[in-house]
């Protein structure tokens, strides 16, 4: 009997070779550094978005709108993760990832043209909200998408490192949003990024589709996933091997909570902090932050790397423990009216722990679930984390400062962070030498 076109890309899929492997590593990053710039750029904009869309008598007021808008978006990253992730888990990892980076497209060029409430009125934030949806569908199917896929297509002994370099491109999507908005903002004056040039940066995700697209529609199917395909014998094992649903969703939520706290906050809120509390510009903040970015980007796939070797768990613990203890010290050195370079050396510092957790994180989490419903249940227990802890980060930094009069009470935001999920990574076991199930 003739095969289907289906079982000829499955066959393919079992058989990668090392170079195979390579390249879909780096269609699969190349996507994330694309989708993930759309995301993250409106946190970088924050406060003249709030100018267009949100206007106030008070500019806190105005701000706090501007990040509730922001983690809207994170609202509907759940349900992007359960549908997405879904259609990840049967019918392929491919589709599913071509499907987030045209959602992902249509809300930031969405942004850019929007009309302000000076033209539309009140329509223009329920439209800017309506984006800041559709960008959470995507997102929410992107995360668990693309990191089961690179951990999935990664060698024996090198989850760690391939994972690793699939957060760095994460990263590396921050920097892209900061150097685009810190090079907008020094090239065009204030009243022009006001009136139009903040617009640009939204654009550019447009232009930026079809590159994606052309990288991610020649991807193969992971080998995990064919044989998980292949094998539905093999599903009844990993239920009883890996635990309920439930229980599995409840680890990775707790799991999450310290690692997307401290990306948002120090990664998307510090630049609007730095200009709100330290006394930065627009362009110091920004340019400062993608100094700190760079370190993040380069470090990641090294602590990736090292977990295959001394296992996850030494690495995440110890970022916990850092968010328990560094953030007061530290956040106190930036408010004493620091320098620059003094600044950004504590930016660094975080950074570094951040990569920690980053580098054994995507590996360690996809090692929780079986293949068979590892991108619904991951992007699930994630994205639900993310939308309750991370998307709405900036605007309880924002809040905590304004409620308490106190610019360090972000710090008590990051060290319970650090807590929850130090609490739950104890009680995992080491699966950094474990075959993925």
């Amino acid at each position: 009997m003739a095969s289907s076109p289906q079982s000829a890309t499955m066959a393919q899929g079992a058989t990668l070779s090392f170079a195979e492997r390579r390249r879909q590593l780096a269609a699969a990053c190349i996507g994330n550094v694309l989708e993930y710039y759309d995301f993250i750029v409106y946190a970088y904009l924050a406060s003249t978005i709030a100018h267009k869309f949100f206007p106030s008598d008070s500019e806190a007021a105005g701000l706090l709108a501007s990040f509730a808008a922001f983690g809207v978006g994170f609202l509907a990253r759940p349900l992007g993760g359960i549908v997405i992730g879904r259609i990840g888990d049967k019918s392929g990892r491919k589709i599913a990832l071509l499907i987030t980076i045209f959602g992902m497209a249509l809300g930031t060029v969405g942004i850019g043209l929007l009309p302000t409430f000076e033209t539309i009125g009140i329509m223009a934030p329920v439209l800017l909200v309506v984006m800041r949806l559709i960008q959470g569908l995507a997102a929410g199917g992107e995360w668990g998408g693309a990191t089961a896929f690179i951990v999935e297509s990664a060698p024996e002994g090198r989850r760690g490192l391939f994972g690793g370099i699939g957060q760095a491109s994460i990263a590396a999507s921050n920097l892209l949003g900061s150097v685009v908005v810190a090079f907008i903002a020094g090239l065009f004056t204030p009243q022009e990024m006001q009136d139009w040039a903040w617009r640009v940066p939204f654009l550019l995700g447009g232009i930026l589709l079809p590159v994606g697209v052309y990288m991610r529609r020649n991807l193969k199917e992971t080998p995990a996933f064919v044989e998980a395909q292949q094998e539905p014998a093999k599903k009844e094992v990993a239920k009883h091997d890996l635990g309920s649903p439930i229980v599995l969703l409840g680890k990775a939520f707790g799991f999450t909570v310290v690692w997307t706290v401290s990306y948002y906050i120090m990664l998307s809120y510090m630049p609007t902090f730095l200009t709100k509390q330290a006394g930065l510009t627009q362009s110091q903040a920004l340019w400062g932050n993608a100094v700190a970015l760079i370190v993040l980007v380069l470090a990641t796939p090294f602590f990736g790397w090292w977990s295959d070797r001394i296992g996850r768990k030494p690495l995440l613990l110890a970022c916990c423990a850092a968010f328990v203890i560094l953030p007061y010290p530290l956040f106190s050195i930036i408010l004493s009216g620091a320098s620059l370079p003094a600044i950004v050396a504590v930016q660094i510092v975080f950074n570094l722990f951040i990569a920690a957790f980053s580098g054994a994180g995507p590996s360690a989490l996809s090692e929780l679930f079986p293949t068979h419903s590892r991108t619904t249940l991951m992007s699930t227990g994630y994205s639900v984390a993310v939308a309750i802890f991370g998307g709405f980060a900036p605007f309880i930094a924002t809040w905590l400062i304004s409620a308490t009069n106190s610019p360090i009470s972000p710090t008590y935001y990051l060290i319970f962070s650090g807590v929850v999920s130090g609490l739950v990574i104890w009680g995992f076991r080491e699966t950094a030498h474990e075959k993925l199930r």
